[in-house]
């Protein structure tokens, strides 16, 4: 099951493309590219033993080329999420991104931190360490932006994803990392009978372009994942934001703060479960909606619709628009940092 490194090797933009295997003693191994600081399978043993992985990727870079659905298993950014018509401003000065996502601008433009090759600063069996200079007006974003992101993998089941960077300009920066999971594995069906639970009392309910208009609670709608329910107990209920969204892509106004536990997810046929850690105010919740077939994963398998969903811990869509909004703007001397841990456990 574990990919193979050479059909990851290649030249893209001048630089050079790998695959990292990140293992424990425990059978748990994740495998990374530096193609888009991807995070391409994470294989660990479900309740009877058997391998699985849980993560949708492809066989080779070729595959990333290639995909309709560009962020899989992605480090997105400069800015992660949607920004209202791709406009927002600093110190009274108006940047305007590329819109694609019309009408909105996505997880940093076409050639996002996803389209990249990322320089590896340090790897061993059990971490890598990955970094990327996004320069000043890339995708029209201002300041030379420095980001550092480092894998790990514990004995503990443990992946945590470190973020730091650093900016010579004001800027905006929002990132996240983009794993579909399906806990039951890669290929195996409908997420829609996992068991999902996520620690918020309120959500931010978007118009029909999906941009957050205000903070709402979950109590008594769709959203309120409070109690582990099943993903598609209600998600084709008539309702206003499911319709929008065409199912679940919505972010979460994640309770308390610091670093703390905010979601856990369970695969229904697996026993894997999942849990997720952050110190981030929000969390992206996605369930794969988009998807066709069209692309074939690792082994050959389609990606369906619904047969995945996402966990995208971050700052909340558009929020350099919403002054109400945690914070987004970084300038220079301060320093950028965020963690996201996910646990695995059967």
């Amino acid at each position: 099951m574990t990919p193979r490194k050479e059909r990851f090797i290649t030249t893209i933009k001048g630089a050079t493309t790998l695959l990292h295997l990140l293992t424990n003693s425990g059978g748990m191994e994740v495998a990374i590219t530096n193609y888009g600081a991807r995070i391409v399978s994470m294989t660990l043993p479900d309740k009877n033993g058997r391998p699985v992985d849980i993560v949708l990727g492809f066989d080779s870079i070729e595959g990333y080329l290639r995909a309709t659905e560009t962020y899989y298993g992605a480090i997105v950014g400069r800015y992660a999420n949607r920004i209202a018509r791709g406009k927002f401003s600093i110190d009274d000065k108006e940047y305007q991104l590329a819109i694609n996502n019309p009408p909105n601008h996505l997880h940093g433009g076409p050639d996002g931190f996803h389209k990249q090759v990322w320089q590896v600063l340090d790897q061993s069996d059990h971490h890598i360490q990955l970094s990327y200079l996004s320069n000043d007006g890339e995708e029209n974003y201002p300041g030379n932006l420095r980001v550092k992101v480092t894998f790990t993998l514990t004995e503990e089941n443990e992946f945590l994803i470190d973020y730091d960077a650093v900016t010579d300009a004001p800027t905006v920066i929002n990132l996240t990392s983009h794993p579909f999971f399906n806990l039951n594995g890669q290929g195996s069906g409908t997420i829609e009978n996992h068991l999902l639970m996520i620690n918020a009392d309120n959500y931010t309910p978007v118009d029909a372009s999906l941009i957050p208009r205000e903070i709402e609670p979950v109590d008594h709608t769709p959203f309120d994942f409070r109690m582990p329910t099943k993903i598609g107990e209600r998600i084709n209920e008539n309702h206003e934001q499911l319709l929008f969204g065409a199912g679940y892509d919505h972010n979460y106004v994640l309770n308390g703060s610091g670093f703390r536990s905010v979601a856990l997810a369970k695969g229904d046929r697996s026993g894997i479960q999942l849990e997720v850690f952050t110190d981030e105010p929000g969390m992206q919740f996605y369930t794969a909606n988009h998807l066709k077939g069209e692309n074939m994963l690792k082994g050959g398998l389609p990606d369906k619709k619904r047969e995945a969903f996402c966990l995208e811990t971050q700052h909340f869509p558009d929020a350099p628009n919403h002054p109400r909004f945690p914070s987004t703007l970084l300038r220079p001397g301060e320093v950028y940092r965020s963690g996201t841990v996910y646990k695995c456990c059967t």
